[in-house]
This record gives structure tokens, sequence and C-alpha cells, in this order.
């Protein structure tokens, strides 16, 4: 004879037990989320959401502005500066919004060819090396001789001279 009582009691124990273990790995998972060096902001995004929604499924519930924060503070040291100009002077932050401003960020480095840390870190590199040139014609910094304007100048005024003459 079944006892049909002592079964689902068992089925619920057991379905009990799944979905705290459940609710357990996903915090877990949750609270060590972080972007690796290399990975792009818009998966970041994509997995920490993908995350969200199976916490939802196991019907734990992270309000908007926990989800917010927890999303910027899983962001590497690189964003500091961006991270601190979406907190100061709010009193509420949206995820929507700062998820709209990380995207944005992603698409503007994207555009400019600033695909990782090591081109940024490139481009800089390039940019103070110009800087550091100085001229042997007017023996001002930012360029060399041959792109010196004064010396551009000073030989288009003698050729005009000659013209003349």
């Amino acid at each position: 004879m079944k006892m049909p009582c002592l079964q689902s009691s068992c089925a619920s124990r057991i379905r009990y037990c799944r979905r705290l273990t459940d609710c357990l790995v996903l915090k877990q998972r949750l609270f060590t989320f972080h972007m690796n060096k290399c990975e792009l902001i818009r998966d970041h995004i994509s997995q920490f959401i993908t995350l969200l929604n199976y916490l939802k499924n196991v019907e734990v519930h992270i309000d908007d502005e926990d989800q917010t924060m927890l999303l910027l503070c899983y962001l590497p040291h690189s964003y500091k500066s961006f991270r601190e100009t979406l907190i100061y002077g709010r009193d509420r932050l949206s995820f929507e919004y700062v998820k709209g401003h990380l995207l944005s960020r992603d698409k503007l480095e994207n555009e400019f060819g600033l695909d990782s840390k090591a081109d940024m870190q490139a481009s800089i590199l390039v940019a103070s090396m110009k800087r550091d040139k100085r001229c042997r014609y007017c023996k001002k910094l930012g360029h060399v001789k041959t792109d010196c304007y004064k010396l551009q100048n000073k030989r288009a005024a003698e050729s005009n001279e000659e013209d003349v003459a």
C-alpha cells in the first residue's frame, strides 16, 4: 500500500533541497562574478543578465539598485573613473541607465579602433612620442624639422622672392 502523503512530502523536500542548492550555487556565482581583462563589455553584461535571470527563476529577487551596484563593482579597475563619474551626484541609478552608458562607451571605443587596453596604451605611447620630439630648426617640442611650419613658411617666402625677381 502506497502512502501518498509521505511520497509527496519526500518529493517536496527533494525539490526544496534542489531549489536551495540552486539558489546557493547561483548566489555564489553572483558574488564571485567579475569581468576578465580581455572580455568585451557587452559579453560581460550579457552574462550578468543571464545570471540575474537564473536567480529570478529560482525566486531570488535582487532589486534594480543592487543589480546596478553589482554591475559597476564587477567592472575592472580601468573603469574606475567611469564608475565614479556615473555615481557622483546621483540619488539613484537604474540598471538600464548604467547598461546603456557602458554599451555606449564600448561602442565609442570600437568605433575609434581602441578595442583593447593594449590598443589604447599604444595610441597613448605614440602620442607621447610625438610630443617628446624636438624640432632642430625652431627648437620647439612636438614636431620634427621636416614638419616645421616656420621652416616651411621661410622656404615658401624664399621661393616667392625668387619668382618675383
